[in-house]
């Protein structure tokens, strides 16, 4: 049969990991995008890899050697009469396919820590909050719900840190000694934007050269705006909340599917058919959200938004530049979705939304690759404490929830 976790002690390392794959993803896709690759590009590559990871775990986990549990294998599954079942995980594969690219576009405008906060906020509240009742209450409430709580008070404190940050970064402009960096355009009038002729011929630069400067200085944080492929300054603080809301909505919704399609809560299968495999799920929700990623990056390639210049086919595949980190974040994507699927088997999927306190890794991304909260005021150094102390202590309470499925 396929492999299924079922004690605690698996669920939890299988959490554990997931959440350091959903951390790490999206600081590899920001770190692209800040050294100047096209969006478009990175998310291109970053889907194959993820839908490898659901094609080496259909494989490698899902045909398994059958057990007397009889549960079916993968591709025994494919052949059965269960097309409810596969389209609601396509349709999840889908919302996910949106969140993920609504996320690329969202950080540049909120920086990585907080675009997570804020993500990590909704996400539990709506999805944790609906997987809660649509999986027969398998989780502790008493344990749950405050655990939420948590997660709630960690995005106030983390649209405090937002507020704090960006009252810091003003001062250190209006401090540095170039009056034109008063909080205006002026400040980037000197950027360089890659030549579409370049990028065409596949010879564009990564970024511009600049000279170094030390980190969380205002000088460092002009050359960042000059390097990034998605320019930023300037524009409506209420685009990025916006995005993020949307990835959020997406997000929650997509594992919601999921969590459907596992349990056929509404009985949308013949009498006898046997429910998907966790395996044969995600291999659906990821080939939807393959097919949807590819389209709408193949359509952004010539119409680009936010901003960023216009590419082709040809730009896109002699575009070799950081195409290894873009597709190393495509696995970690994959696998992290991958993992906290079986931990929401075995555990439930309340429980396995414990991987939402993923800004618990990604902030500690935010400041050693991108120097975020680098030289910032004492306030936002005691607000960012507890921030990240209330998102600890809801990861615990979310795993402390967990109830035991057994894989029959």
């Amino acid at each position: 049969m396929p492999v299924l976790i079922e004690d605690r002690g698996g669920t939890v390392a299988l959490l554990l990991v997931s959440l350091f794959f959903h951390g790490t993803w999206p600081a590899l896709i920001t770190l692209l995008e800040r050294r100047g690759r096209l969006p478009q590009h990175t998310c291109l590559d970053y889907s194959i890899t993820n839908l490898l990871a659901a094609v080496i775990m259909a494989l490698v986990l899902g045909q398994a050697t059958e057990n007397s549990n009889g549960t079916e294998k993968f591709f025994s599954q494919l052949a059965q009469d269960n097309w409810p079942s596969v389209l609601f995980a396509m349709a999840g594969g889908i919302a996910l396919g949106l969140a993920n690219l609504l996320l690329q576009y969202s950080i540049p405008f909120l920086g990585l820590s907080v675009a997570t906060v804020i993500l990590t906020c909704l996400g539990v509240v709506i999805g944790t909050t609906m997987n809660y009742f649509i999986d027969g209450r398998i989780n502790q409430a008493v344990i749950l719900f405050p655990g939420v709580g948590c997660f709630l008070i960690a995005a106030l404190l983390g649209s405090s840190v937002h507020a704090s940050n960006f009252k810091d970064a003003e001062n250190k402009l209006s401090m540095s000694g170039n009056q034109s960096c008063n909080g205006t355009n002026n400040c980037f009038a000197g950027m360089v934007v890659p030549d579409p002729a370049e990028l065409e011929n596949g010879h564009a630069r990564p970024c511009n050269t600049i000279s170094q400067a030390k980190v969380g200085t205002a000088e460092f944080i002009i050359q960042v705006e000059e390097r990034r492929s998605i320019k930023v300054f300037g524009s409506d603080k209420w685009l990025g909340i916006g995005l993020v809301f949307l990835t959020a909505v997406c997000a929650s919704l997509s594992f919601v599917g999921s969590n459907l399609v596992t349990k056929d809560q509404w009985h949308t299968l013949r009498n006898g058919t046997p429910h998907l495999v966790v395996y044969t799920v995600f291999f659906y929700f990821s080939v939807s959200c393959f097919v949807l990623e590819v389209c709408l990056n193949v359509w952004f390639l010539y119409q680009p938004r936010a901003g960023v210049p216009a590419s082709t086919i040809g730009a896109y595949t002699m575009d070799w530049k950081g195409r290894n980190w873009a597709l190393v974040a495509g696995l970690l994507c994959g696998f992290g979705n991958g993992f906290k699927l079986m931990g929401a088997q075995a555990a439930g999927y309340a429980a396995s939304d414990a991987v939402l306190a993923l800004p618990l890794v990604s902030t500690v991304w935010a400041v050693v690759l991108f120097g975020e909260y680098r030289r910032s005021s004492r306030r936002t150094y005691l607000l960012l404490t507890p921030m990240l102390s209330m998102f600890a202590i809801g990861l615990a309470a979310l795993i402390a929830s967990a109830g035991h499925r057994k894989a029959s």
